[in-house]
């Protein structure tokens, strides 16, 4: 039983995670990573150096790979490649491959904060006022509609890239074009070739407190269950500090939430709870930066996810109960990559 982990990065955690749950069945941990150097690489049984996600034969590497290293499942730690990797699900399927990926409409809606937004408006879901044209969203403030302070960020952001907090007009006006700019010298700049002029978002802010939910199906796509964070302390865009709490009405929203995306394995989704109303901030359709916080309470759902892979019963109270009231903080660990 062999896992490839692609933009693996930082998250070593995650390799010790399924390294747990594929060694005893003599399988072994694959990550991809574009260095050499970073800590997930270097934790992995087997590294290997993969073109950049943007490179037209990135997906055919990831086949080739595959095939020739004997990969079962394949899942990504990064927005980066999850729609290259969504578009060949049935593909890889043929092969006995299994994507652990959300079909290509939800990782395109995940990906695209505008068509998160239109996602929400469908079904109904409380949404804050949002706007890529910036006249429009000066004139709905100048009509009282939209208050400061607001949020500038990019259509096709991640990591809270470009992410800026906007109290007055000046702000706003100097955060949009810093923003656009910022874009066009990252990866969000192939977000931004597809619509240019709606690249960049301006966003009402959510009330409320901000939790953190892993929302968990099996392969198939059927809701195992929802674990709820509260967040009690954010670093560069991920949860740094977190406690489990019990929150049925999140917890509902999260088998809503599920019902209709059918994603396998885990969805991560960023949530302001007011008391009455849950305000979805964005949708991650992957292992997110939070669920270390959920492997804590007593989630484990790589060895769940090798279980279905194998065909096997997966003992829901063993691997996919939470327990509630577990505070944990991210810490940091340093790995020698040589020594001369």
């Amino acid at each position: 039983m062999n896992i490839l982990i692609t933009c693996a990065g930082r998250r070593n955690y995650l390799v010790d995670y399924f390294k747990e749950a594929v060694h005893p069945h003599g399988g072994k941990v694959h990550v991809f990573n574009t260095d050499a150097d970073s800590a997930a690489y270097l934790q992995a049984d087997i590294g290997a150096l993969s073109p950049f996600a943007n490179d037209p034969q990135y997906a055919a590497f990831v086949e080739n790979y595959c095939i020739t290293h004997g990969i079962n499942a394949v899942l990504s730690c990064m927005d980066v490649d999850l729609s290259i990797l969504a578009d060949v699900k049935d593909k890889f399927a043929a092969l006995g491959i299994t994507v652990l990926i959300a079909d290509p409409w939800v990782t395109d809606m995940a990906l695209d904060k505008l068509k998160t937004h239109q996602f929400l408006v469908e079904h109904n879901m409380p949404v804050t006022p949002l706007f890529t044209d910036l006249n429009q969203a000066l004139e709905s403030i100048q009509r009282g509609e939209l208050h400061y302070p607001v949020y500038v960020k990019p259509r096709w952001g991640m990591g809270s890239i470009g992410l800026f907090k906007a109290e007055n007009e000046k702000d706003l006006l100097f955060y949009f074009e810093k923003t656009k700019h910022i874009i066009s010298g990252s990866f969000d700049r192939y977000g931004m070739a597809k619509d240019n002029a709606a690249s960049v978002i301006i966003q009402g802010s959510c009330p409320g407190q901000e939790y953190g939910l892993d929302i968990i199906n099996d392969l198939a796509g059927r809701h195992q269950v929802t674990v709820v964070k509260q967040k009690l302390g954010m670093r560069s865009g991920e949860t740094d500090k977190a406690i489990t709490v019990k929150n049925e009405p999140l917890v509902k929203l999260g088998a809503d939430i599920a019902a209709i995306t059918r994603h396998p394995g885990n969805m991560d989704v960023d949530v302001f709870w007011d008391g009455e109303k849950a305000y979805i901030l964005e949708f991650n359709p992957r292992f997110g930066g939070g669920y270390p916080f959920s492997h804590a309470a007593g989630i484990h759902l790589p060895k769940a996810i090798v279980a279905w892979l194998r065909n096997e019963t997966v003992d829901k109270a063993e691997l996919l109960t939470p327990k509630i009231g577990v505070k944990a903080v991210k810490g940091i660990s340093v790995i020698v990559s040589c020594e001369l």
